[in-house]
């Protein structure tokens, strides 16, 4: 027992430290040494950057592109290599703004000051309008002989939002200085909308420099299981070379197997952003525990079943029998006035049709028993009124719809526990 004790600790010691480094990976909580497959993008911002940061020269860029196509990865990776410069460490100044939190100018105003850590310059200073304030907030950074100024970085997230804000002053200023000699500042809007110019009025547009960077993901299949393949394995510099190597190598085969590869090539087609891929690999990977230390393919598989799995078809596996049946009633209503709304008299007498004519299993049910499980669907947001104002019309009598698919209730069918045979074949006849 003793002989064992160490190995078993090191196995221990050796998942622990293997889960922390992939859950830092895959959870976007560390950026990738290199940005995959924007090699020219990642030169085009980091020069841009470089010549404000450095040089003093202004400019403004606009990065677009779908959601997880990689813009906050791909500014963060080119914002940590300029901060490693020793002439820009000490010198510039980032500022953050997201539309979703900086919903009008003062607040993003206010935000502007905590960032650059003006507030006690600010005081209680009352100023005429926003220009005034922000010219105020620049000149407060200047160095003491007042000719140079700090360049300072603006990252504005959600870009598209910003323009909705009241004639356009935050954008307008923030351009507009961006433009003139005062001050040197780089303007970063990020953004998922690939009509944005077109939000922006005439006077900002025409002091929008016009750059714009776009992130559209040209990955092959096989540049995209390479990723796989380097999302998972392990660095060099693990604790155990032996433990390493062999993960590296079940990694290998891993991503050479048909099945995986089917699962992968699925995920590729419907998606090739890499959030939905980590999403996919942080859950094969969480099976991953001492007695189970190598990924293997049933892993993906299951990984791939949660990710893929219809959250209205798993409600009504902990349904009762008596909501099922009213389900399978309205999808008779819904197949026989093909998607016409129903209210729930229609639904309680198709199933009164059903007890009285086929059923020999289900108990009759009160019809104030049955309001009660009809209701409890219409809060599960299985049904839902067609008119959601008040209504004036008995509850009886309110029309509804169904919130799911024909597919989705069969399906569940097959799958829900000890179903009643006359209820599956009540379920299967063209009408109820």
């Amino acid at each position: 027992v003793c002989k064992r004790q160490p190995e078993t600790c090191s196995d221990s010691c050796n998942n622990i430290t293997l889960h922390k480094l992939l859950r830092e990976r895959l959870c976007h909580q560390k950026l990738p040494d290199q940005p995959v497959g924007l090699d020219s993008q990642y030169k085009h911002l980091l020069e841009l950057l470089r010549r404000t940061a450095v040089h003093g020269e202004s400019n403004s860029v606009l990065i677009v592109g779908p959601r997880g196509s990689g813009k906050t990865m791909l500014l963060g990776c080119v914002l940590r290599e300029l901060m490693s410069l020793r002439e820009v460490q000490k010198n510039v100044l980032l500022v953050e703004l997201n539309g979703l939190l900086q919903t009008d100018d003062k607040i993003a105003l206010k935000e502007i000051t905590r960032q650059l850590h003006l507030e006690n310059v600010v005081g209680d200073k009352v100023f005429g309008s926003f220009a005034e304030n922000l010219a105020f907030l620049l000149e407060a950074l200047k160095k003491g002989d007042k000719s140079s100024s700090r360049p300072v970085l603006f990252v504005l997230d959600e870009f598209d939002l910003f323009a909705h804000h009241k004639n356009q002053t935050l954008l307008y200023n923030l351009l507009d200085v961006s433009q003139s000699a005062q001050t040197p500042v780089a303007v970063v809007g990020l953004t998922c909308r690939l009509d944005v110019l077109e939000l922006l009025e005439k006077r900002v547009k025409s002091r929008f420099s016009h750059r714009q960077i776009h992130l559209f993901s040209s990955l092959s299949f096989g540049q995209y299981v390479d990723v796989v393949r380097a999302q998972l394995s392990l660095p060099p510099d693990f604790p155990d070379p032996k433990f390493s190597d062999e993960w590296n190598h079940s990694v290998t085969k891993l991503c050479e197997d048909k099945t995986v590869e089917e699962i992968l090539r699925r995920n590729f087609n419907g998606s090739k952003d890499f959030r939905s891929l980590h999403s996919l690999l942080f859950l094969a990977v969480s099976r991953v525990s001492v007695s189970h230390s190598t990924l293997r393919e049933a892993d993906l598989i299951e990984a791939c079943r949660l990710i893929s799995a219809d959250s209205k078809a798993n409600v009504l596996h902990g349904l009762s029998i008596l909501e099922l049946c009213l389900i399978i009633a309205m999808k008779h209503l819904n197949d026989t006035y093909d998607g016409e709304p129903f209210n729930f008299q229609m639904v309680h007498n198709e199933f009164k049709k059903f007890i009285q004519r086929k059923s020999h299993s289900i108990h009759k049910f009160e019809k104030p028993v049955v309001m009660k499980a009809f209701e409890h669907l219409l809060q599960l947001e299985l049904v839902r009124p067609v008119d959601s104002g008040v209504c004036k019309v008995q509850r009886e009598y309110q029309l509804m719809r169904l919130m799911l698919e024909h597919g989705q209730v069969m399906e569940a069918l097959q799958k829900y526990p000890q179903c009643p045979t006359d209820v599956k074949q009540w379920a299967l006849s063209a009408f109820g």
